[in-house]
């Protein structure tokens, strides 16, 4: 079974106008509704490549009750642990700039906590758990390391988060970290703008603990270091139409293949044609869609100076 574990839901709501004046009442072109957080959006891309996933984490009130009917009309099982307030609603206003209004994240208190732990104790070593976005204000930094050493020796654990949260859940060695290049670039206090700047870093985090990193580079392509070397992968040509869930795609993808293969640079190069058929679609990607670009991506070792 594949577990998604996404803590900081939110109910998205997409606002289209030619242009938005402050102070004045200004009327939408068009909207949108949908369930939002990232490692919801990794088990609506798993469904679409044909895997079946389990999402879980918090949600609440009238906002969460929408999440969870969306996804059961995906196909995609949850369960959730309800608590008292409403899951945020996050409002993204697409004029001639884009603009984003995060609401807050509900009260999560110790018995909410105590419930999702619980959930945990059941999951197996042989099931693949995918820990994606933010933490709820309020929540220790450490709560996704808490959550991972919970688990049993062999399942493999996928972190997709950034800053402490990432630092401190290295620490219980994941099976693969997926940061972008700023993600990175901020975990060391660095600037990222090379190949070579970013295979040392992801290095680095290899050796503090993570079996593999999985760097995306946007338009450059992506990295994965591995215990065994370090590896490029192209990126498809193609119109960007929408980077929204591009690389919650490319997690899905990874996890999708590497089910069926076992084959890690396989599976990163699935992943990244997920990714990049995900952004240059207004939906996420179609297993069809995958599958072609799929064809069209190659993966070769790096070299240090031979980028």
């Amino acid at each position: 079974m594949i577990y998604t574990v996404t803590l900081n839901p939110s109910l998205d709501y997409i606002v289209g106008l030619e242009d938005i004046e402050l102070g004045k009442v200004n009327r939408s072109d068009d909207t949108a509704t949908f369930a939002g957080g990232k490692g919801i959006n990794v088990s609506r891309v798993l469904k679409r490549l044909d895997q079946s996933s389990c999402a879980l984490g918090f949600t609440g009130g009238f906002t969460g009750d929408f999440i969870k009917s969306a996804l059961e009309q995906e196909k995609v099982q949850t369960d959730f642990v309800q608590v008292d307030g409403n899951t945020r609603i996050n409002v993204k206003i697409k004029s001639g700039v884009e603009t984003e209004i995060n609401g807050p994240s509900p009260e999560i208190r110790p018995e909410h906590l105590d419930l999702l732990k619980n959930k945990f104790k059941s999951i197996t070593q042989a099931d693949v758990i995918v820990i994606a976005g933010s933490l709820p204000e309020k929540l220790e930094p450490s709560f996704y390391r808490e959550l991972i050493e919970l688990l049993p020796d062999g399942a493999k654990v996928i972190v997709d988060t950034k800053g402490v949260p990432l630092n401190q859940a290295i620490l219980a060695k994941p099976f693969l970290i997926k940061p972008n290049h700023h993600e990175l670039a901020d975990l060391f206090n660095v600037e990222i703008d090379n190949n070579e700047d970013a295979e040392k870093y992801a290095r680095k985090l290899v050796d503090t603990g993570a079996e593999n990193v999985l760097v995306s580079m946007a338009g450059d392509g992506a990295l994965l270091v591995t215990t065994d070397g370090s590896y490029l992968c192209s990126v498809p040509k193609g119109n960007v139409v929408n980077s929204v869930g591009a690389g919650d795609s490319v997690v899905a993808g990874f996890v999708a293949n590497y089910l069926q293969s076992t084959n890690i640079i396989e599976a990163f190069q699935y992943g990244v044609a997920a990714g990049s058929a995900s952004a240059f679609s207004m939906e996420f990607c179609t297993k069809n869609e995958v599958e072609e670009l799929f064809k069209t991506i190659q993966v070769r070792e790096f070299e240090k100076g031979g980028e």
